[in-house]
């Protein structure tokens, strides 16, 4: 891991940026001038409908973390896709799946809302393809070891681990705002949340926002120094599928992105209907945690929800964009160009009922 960089109040929005994308798109934010820079970088994913089949000879290359999707895919039996997987692309951070898409080695991520809007601010058109709705805190946030920090109310002048282009930034900023603190009241230290063990452990930040499915690790490693986890309902409402617009504007991989669509919906339920299966096969084996452990996780496992209509997703985005502007993370702007409305309620339609919003 680098040196974790000082943490500043009030901090140059931009040292974020060149912290955690790196130079090049630091370079591309300083040329584009922020978020009016999309506009010229592409006008959208193409209008045309899409196709119902998928031509021969068409390829993809999706992002897979840690192979969370091949494995839901292999276990579920949905790997009969009508388009070849060139790759199955292991990686999950926001600012890695955008660097992807620049260097044309990816071509559908998975993430959260906060890196849409990122890419957005940065010049790059990528659009949402998909929409599952999280209704249950799926980060808690974790202090460094021996710390006596118990509430959010007691981040106040602390060192905050902060990564402005993952989820784990904006639950950060919502549980400030929901206990009546700014991003001057507090230090944030920018770092990409691959780093968040390492400073916290070493003491170089005082609190990280950590998920679910990592917090048992860091408790049972350092739970006997003295750290600890602080809860917060404070959910991160979207997980998404989302494509660069080039990508879309492609016909033929459109409609690839449209078949593979309904099967990570599906993929996502199997997972959520199997859990002692998928304990079993990927926490245990490829994660290396005790079936209690994996347990544990899977107890506060979100069910899927996908959504056939997706204003309240795009209320959401909104929301999130205005709160990040608020901070001068990025400049204001409407967030309905974010969303690829051709590929709303595809996963809906996939799922029984009980998974439809």
């Amino acid at each position: 891991m680098p040196p974790v960089p000082p943490a500043v109040p009030g901090v140059d929005r931009r040292l974020f940026l060149s912290s955690l994308l790196g130079v090049a798109a630091a370079a591309a934010l300083s040329g584009c001038a922020g978020v009016g820079a999309a506009d010229t970088v592409a006008k959208g994913a193409a209008t045309a409908p899409l196709a119902t089949t998928v031509p021969a000879g068409t390829r993809l290359k999706i992002a897979s973390y840690q192979g969370v999707q091949q494995l839901q895919f292999k276990l579920a039996g949905l790997d009969d896709l009508p388009f070849t997987v060139s790759d199955w692309v292991n990686t999950g951070a926001g600012p890695d799946v955008i660097n992807a898409f620049r260097a044309k080695s990816l071509d559908v991520g998975n993430n959260a809302g906060i890196p849409p809007i990122q890419a957005r601010f940065q010049g790059y058109d990528a659009k949402i393809v998909a929409i599952d709705l999280t209704r249950r805190p799926t980060y808690v946030f974790a202090t460094k070891p021996g710390s006596g920090i118990r509430d959010v109310l007691g981040f106040r002048g602390k060192k905050l681990a902060f990564s402005q282009g993952q989820a784990q930034g904006v639950v950060l900023l919502r549980a400030l705002k929901k206990a009546g603190l700014s991003h001057d009241d507090v230090h944030l230290v920018p770092l990409t949340s691959n780093q968040f063990f390492t400073a916290l452990q070493a003491g170089q930040v005082d609190i990280a926002p950590l998920a679910n499915s990592q917090a048992p690790a860091y408790l049972k490693q350092y739970g006997p120094r003295g750290a600890h986890t602080i809860a917060t309902d404070v959910v991160d409402l979207l997980n998404v599928l989302w494509a660069p617009a080039s990508v879309l504007a492609d016909p033929a991989k459109a409609a690839a992105v449209a078949a593979y669509v309904p099967r990570w919906a599906k993929g996502q339920v199997w997972a959520y209907e199997h859990p002692d299966a998928w304990n079993q096969e990927f926490y245990v084996k490829t994660q290396n945690l005790s079936l209690d452990q994996a347990r544990s996780i899977t107890a506060l496992a979100n069910k899927p929800l996908f959504p056939a209509s997706w204003d309240e997703a795009v209320k959401w985005e909104q929301e999130t964009a205005d709160l990040l502007a608020e901070g001068g993370f990025v400049k204001r702007f409407p967030v309905d160009g974010l969303f690829d409305r051709r590929f709303e309620g595809l996963a809906a339609k996939a799922v029984p009922a009980e998974y439809q919003r």
